[in-house]
């Protein structure tokens, strides 16, 4: 499978694991997308999709969620509403069929719940958007690109040359070092 399609799989996936659309609009979508595979890097080495994610307003976005959404929606696997949340528009999402999760490891879904769970019960649009604001993403233009292991940068510690060789030899594999 590719890496657009298990990223198309995931986004489906989250659209139908929270129910209840009212509590996942765009914002939270895009969240749980960036945390989850931040998450995963950070523990795993390696995040679930390999999205490429860039600089929005409300911090990290997904590269093709845009286009995913309208693919989903074609394929008549989700509606998408339109609608007003305290005078914002707000984009709503209705799974219209269950997802296959079988691209997924039980660790990798269990992640996401994970974060469904925490991001679409324990926070409002504006409260996630807060945490995903930090110096890496100020420090980034509008639409540039934040890549997963600028998270490493937040994170308190010595940097060891055992850490550094470590992260030169994922930046090349990842293709973000010259």
């Amino acid at each position: 499978m590719s890496r657009a399609d298990k990223f198309e799989a995931l986004v489906h996936y989250i659209c139908w694991r929270c129910q209840d659309p009212t509590k996942l609009g765009a914002t939270k979508l895009n969240k749980i997308l960036w945390f989850s595979d931040a998450i995963s890097f950070v523990s795993h080495g390696k995040p679930i999709t390999d999205s490429i994610y860039v600089k929005r307003q409300f911090g990290p976005v997904p590269k093709k969620i845009l286009q995913t959404l309208s693919r989903l929606e074609r394929a008549n696997k989700l509606a998408i509403r339109e609608t007003e949340h305290f005078g914002k528009p707000k984009r709503e999402f209705f799974a219209k069929e269950p997802a296959d999760i079988s691209v997924f490891t039980p660790e990798e879904i269990s992640l996401v719940d994970d974060v469904v769970g925490k991001i679409c019960e324990g926070h409002t649009a504006a409260s996630i958007s807060g945490l995903t604001h930090d110096d890496v993403w100020e420090l980034a233009e509008i639409g540039e690109e934040i890549p997963l292991y600028a998270v490493l940068a937040g994170r308190a510690g010595e940097v060891d040359e055992e850490t550094m060789k470590w992260a030169k030899q994922e930046a090349e594999r990842l293709g973000y070092a010259e």
